[in-house]
């Protein structure tokens, strides 16, 4: 029985520690075929390379773990579509999975996430695709208790499916001395980012500004990723891209005058 074909990509770039470890656990399961961007594409959400060339080169990056690779110029997104339409127009991968993000990507940030985008473009070119998140920053992320939940989260996509047109966000506790308590399947938690703008000098006394802010949940419900989190469980949340917002058809139709 042929193994499945595995696309993996990112945004933090092909040299990242995240998407070796990623690379490595997606092994044990099928082929895998890396397409990821040259360079961090962190925060480009979906955005596409309209309006400059792209390029596509082979990549050393997997050289030592015999992994065929590939590193764009573009965005994470531009990642998935010439992997599709170019990389592998002759085969269709049975799974995308992007990642492992350094930062987590619960409620709001899947929005401007480089590392869901990839897995959103996915879905819409109807392939099954899950985003992983790990919710540490830091340089020196320490993945090594991730492992074992990306492989079993990996074997259950493939052998139960993902419906068409939805794909997963995970996202993974932070490592401490308090062991992972499980997976929970989630909803988006209501939260956003409260921005502030720290003004500052250049050398040639011109203004530039630094966004900073901080996390606001306004959610309390104990179904949400934030609470999973939290409470150091990972976080499941299924996602479309599919942006209707139903209920207000009918609310506009029988309210509104046109």
């Amino acid at each position: 029985m042929a193994k499945p074909l595995i696309l993996v990509s990112n945004d933090d770039g092909i040299t990242a520690p995240g998407i070796r470890t990623l690379v490595r656990v997606a092994m044990k399961i099928g082929e895998v075929v890396v397409v990821a961007p040259d360079s961090p594409q962190s925060g480009m959400g979906h955005a596409i390379t309209i309006g400059n060339t792209l390029r596509l080169d082979k990549s050393i990056a997997f050289e030592d773990l015999g992994i065929e690779a590939y590193e764009c110029s573009g965005t994470p997104a531009d990642c998935v579509k010439l992997a599709k339409h170019h990389v592998l127009r002759d085969r269709q991968p049975d799974l995308v999975v992007s990642g492992i993000n350094h930062g987590s990507n619960s409620s709001i940030s899947v929005l401007y996430s480089g590392t869901m985008s990839a897995a959103i473009e996915a879905a819409i070119e109807g392939l099954p695709a899950i985003g992983f998140s790990l919710c540490d920053y830091g340089h020196g992320a320490d993945f090594s208790h991730v492992e074992e939940y990306v492989e079993k989260i990996i074997r259950e996509a493939i052998a139960k499916g993902i419906p068409d047109n939805t794909t997963l966000n995970v996202n993974i506790p932070k490592k401490s001395e308090e062991p992972i308590k499980g997976i929970k399947i989630c909803r988006q938690a209501r939260a956003k980012w409260q921005e502030e703008f720290d003004e500052r000098l250049d050398p040639h006394n011109r203004k530039y500004y630094w966004m900073t802010g901080s996390f606001v949940n306004f959610d309390k419900g104990e179904d949400t990723d934030e609470w999973a989190l939290v409470n150091n469980y990972i976080s499941i949340v299924p996602c479309q891209f599919d942006m209707t917002a139903h209920h207000t058809i009918s609310m506009i139709n029988e309210e509104w005058d046109f």
